[in-house]
């Protein structure tokens, strides 16, 4: 965050930082905004975890099978299902433990108390009671309670690491003088202490502005939060999926129960077979899944400083192919410097500033009229109007902003009229026609050339006392040519390159002179050595003329107003682009909402913009665009990973359960075996892959055609996988029964096989990139082995322990059927990477 508006009315009572606020006003805060509570505290937490697992079918499973077994007088097996219970609730409570120290975590960077000044008495109190407006004093080691401008600073550096990520002290400063007025004023961080930091050096005098969620860290907090529950596109497919996959496994387990029954192995047989081939199809993984990595995803967004404010901005910003960006402020550094005064003969460089200053505003945070103003002090120009008699803003129609005022001088009053604007504009209301204006357009392009905003302006002298009329509108003497210089934003010229390299297409849309736009464009690499740049008239004249295909190759749309956004937004959806859009005033309001990604200006944005858009960036920086898209194809990535490991186990699961009893033989695996898998194969998919590491890095993808979570080659090599080690386990299964009748010896090689086989995929699925993927494959080798092969453990599971040669033939088998396809896999994954149309791989 380098600057963050600043509501004025935010400082109620705080104008004397030795008074405060007094009682009355604390009162009326707290009503308006209510209680500091930027962490919320979730109440009755055990509650919701016996909720949550009251909920999981797994557990009624083994309770239902349990009172069957009780039923049928086979106690021990009874009690042994009611013990499996146990694990399974063990592995609740270690998540549900993992979500609170993780809301730990996050309560643990704020404070819990601090030192306010109330009516002229510092007092401590609860971080909650804090309210807009409060002067609270913060010493070396404590944390900031909310948000607020710094009113003094001593030699004061803040630890910002938990906010931002920043793992070096900022300096801060006191923000001098202080705005006065009631409106927006826009300030710099140097000058904010924001809650989850902490002072290392010095002491600070803080006024609050914000509280609550509205500070940064109750925004991320939010986000993270409130991402997770909101249902999505894909989330609603995978819905559609399971309800497919269950009334599937429901007919499948009915026709098992009906052939065992006729093979005449009971109705206690039956039922059992049918209800553990149900658990085994049972696919309550994928939404689980699904609904944690978005939770994930919008987190390390927010990390990234790219506030989600909708769940499926995190689904849709790593398919993004389009990037419609605007160029001050987010490409550049929005920080102009007036460089270059170019004065009409018989005007003085002092004159054209002078006058330049009548035609711009002193309050707001418009940065031209900033940089002129800047200027005219370090000039010493003073030309400060008696009176402001009208003004008229700059319109996207007019593209000049006029004011009439009134000046007193030595020779009495003088009521003038002054505008600056776009210089074509300028030069028709100053009548600047022929030989002259081509002499002086010629000069405005060589600016423009140089990568400089270029403006013009104009004065006339009005009627005194008898001036009533609105601004005028022609009868303008020209004065001469302002150029400015915005540099580029550090790290911006990598993140175009980037784009280019994933087959991001992006376009720069800025209201700037054409040949201003492409110098910028140049600059950071934006097309080709001669970007291709379009007027946003000449834009809408190639779209009504059907050749919207055109825009492909632009790579700047120059002289745009924010409501010719709309215009090409909607142009490149028809194309089949996926297009984010940034945008900052209400007038972006329509583009934001038209497109696949509006992205609001967190700095400078307004509110509207903000309460539109599907992201906020906190540092209005196109490298962070970027890095949300590389964000999330990362978490796209992820997520296949783990759908891809999900796949790959229940198949060969699941044609096993319901094979091996349709062949007349034993049922292979009981209700204890599949509490077994579950328990690897749920904190696996949970757990792994959402840990994989990040990158910056966009992989080249296509552009979006028909959309599938994977694409048809991927669903090839997917099944082909599951049903390999489906063959394999039968084969071995059909092999060990000719051997050795015992059905004990059989699910041990089954057993094996499948944990070998989750072991394997996780392995190489993950790259054992993290530490969880390396414990949790170790985990399920080591266990599996003892639970099959110490014979105490193995009698109690209905196993028999292994030999030497079964061993070989699982360990190879596995090798055969997993390593090859799952090559093909990954280079697969390098080639096609990225998630597409509607948050789905293409084919």
């Amino acid at each position: 965050m380098s600057r963050r508006v600043l509501p004025l009315n935010r400082l109620v009572g705080s104008i004397d930082p030795d008074t405060g606020l007094d009682q009355g006003a604390v009162l009326a805060q707290r009503q308006r905004f209510g209680a500091n509570d930027i962490v919320e505290v979730v109440g009755r937490p055990w509650w919701q975890l016996i909720r949550d697992t009251a909920a999981d079918p797994m557990i009624w499973f083994l309770l239902g099978t349990s009172a069957l077994y009780a039923i049928l007088g086979d106690r021990l097996e009874s009690a042994t299902l009611l013990l499996a219970v146990l694990p399974l609730v063990g592995m609740d409570i270690v998540l549900h433990h993992r979500t609170q120290a993780s809301t730990s975590g996050l309560r643990s960077h704020l404070a819990a108390q601090a030192t306010v000044r109330r009516e002229g008495v510092l007092i401590t109190l609860s971080a909650a009671d804090v309210v807009p407006g409060d002067i609270v004093l913060v010493r070396p080691g404590e944390a900031f309670a909310a948000d607020g401008v710094l009113l003094a600073a001593q030699d004061l550096q803040v630890e910002e690491a938990a906010l931002t990520g920043e793992s070096f002290p900022v300096r801060k400063h006191a923000l001098s003088p202080r705005p006065a007025g009631t409106g927006d004023v826009a300030v710099g961080a140097e000058h904010w202490g924001l809650a989850g930091t902490r002072v290392l050096t010095g002491e600070a005098t803080l006024s609050v502005v914000f509280t609550g969620h509205e500070t940064l860290y109750g925004e991320i907090v939010r986000s993270t939060r409130g991402g997770a529950h909101e249902r999505t596109p894909l989330q609603l497919a995978i819905g559609n999926l399971v309800k497919v996959l269950v009334l599937a496994a429901s007919a499948t387990c009915a026709l098992l129960a009906a052939v065992r029954l006729y093979q005449g192995h009971g109705w206690a047989d039956a039922l059992v077979s049918a209800l553990t081939l149900a658990v085994a199809a049972l696919p309550e993984e994928f939404p689980v899944v699904f609904t944690f990595f978005l939770g994930v995803g919008v987190y390390r967004l927010a990390q990234r400083k790219a506030l989600v404010r909708r769940a499926v901005s995190v689904e849709n910003v790593g398919r993004i192919s389009c990037i419609c960006t605007d160029k001050t402020g987010t490409i550049t550094e929005g920080q102009l410097d007036l460089t270059h005064l170019v004065p009409a003969p018989g005007v003085d460089e002092g004159r054209l500033l002078a006058l330049a200053t009548v035609a711009s505003r002193r309050a707001g945070d418009d940065p031209l009229d900033a940089a002129i103003f800047r200027a005219a002090a370090q000039r010493g120009v003073d030309l400060e109007p008696t009176e402001e008699i009208e003004r008229a803003p700059f319109s996207e129609d007019s593209r000049r902003e006029s004011a009439v005022v009134r000046i007193e001088g030595s020779d009495g009053s003088e009521v003038l009229a002054a505008t600056k604007g776009s210089a074509e504009v300028i030069f028709a209301v100053a009548g600047v026609t022929g030989a002259e204006r081509a002499t002086w357009e010629e000069r405005v392009d060589e600016l423009a050339r140089g990568a400089h905003k270029v403006i013009a302006c104009a004065w006339q002298p009005l009627e005194g006392d008898g001036w009533q009329r609105d601004e005028p509108s022609h009868g303008y003497r020209f004065l001469g040519l302002l150029a400015f210089e915005d540099p580029v934003r550090a790290g911006v010229a990598d993140a175009i390159a980037n784009c280019r390299a994933a087959n991001i297409h992006t376009i720069m849309v800025t209201g700037d002179h054409p040949l201003t736009a492409a110098a910028v464009a140049r600059e950071i690499g934006l097309g080709d050595e001669l970007p291709r740049v379009l007027t946003a008239a000449a834009m809408e004249e190639l779209i009504e003329a059907g050749g919207e295909a055109e825009l492909r190759n632009v790579a700047v749309i120059a002289r745009a107003a924010p409501t010719q956004k709309l215009a090409l937004v909607r142009a490149l959806q028809r194309l089949g682009e996926v297009v984010a859009v940034t945008g900052d005033g209400v007038n972006d309001v329509p583009a934001l909402q038209a497109a696949d990604i509006g992205i609001a200006m967190g700095e400078r944005g307004t509110r509207s913009a903000r309460e539109t858009a599907s992201i906020v960036l906190l540092d209005d920086n196109f490298r962070t665009i970027v890095g949300a898209i590389a964000e999330g194809r990362q978490l796209f990535g992820n997520l296949q990973r783990s759908f891809a490991y999900l796949l790959m186990i229940h198949v060969p699961l699941v044609i096993t359960a319901a094979l091996v009893p349709l062949l007349g033989h034993p049922v292979l695996y009981l209700p204890i075996h599949i509490v077994w898998l579950e328990l690897i194969i749920h904190p696996t998919a949970l757990l792994v892959f959402q840990d994989l590491p990040e990158s910056d890095r966009l992989a080249p993808a296509r552009r979006r055609q028909a959309a599938h979570f994977f694409s048809r080659a991927q669903w090839a090599g997917l099944l082909g996988v599951g049903v390999a080690l489906a063959l394999l386990i039968l084969a071995t299964h059909q092999r060990i029964i000719g051997i050795d009748a015992a059905p004990s010896h059989g699910r041990a090689m089954a057993l094996a096989i499948l944990t070998l086989s989750s072991a394997a995929l996780t392995a190489i699925l993950s790259g054992l990139r993290t530490a969880t993927a390396r414990w949790i494959t170790a985990a399920t080798i080591g266990v599996s082995t003892a639970l099959i092969q110490v014979p105490a453990f193995a009698e109690r599971l209905h196993l028999q322990p292994l030999h030497g040669s079964d061993w070989a033939m699982a360990v190879g088998g596995v090798l055969v059927c997993c390593v090859p396809a799952l090559s093909w896999y990954h280079w697969r994954r390098r080639t096609v990477p990225g998630p597409t149309a509607s948050g789905l791989a293409v084919r």
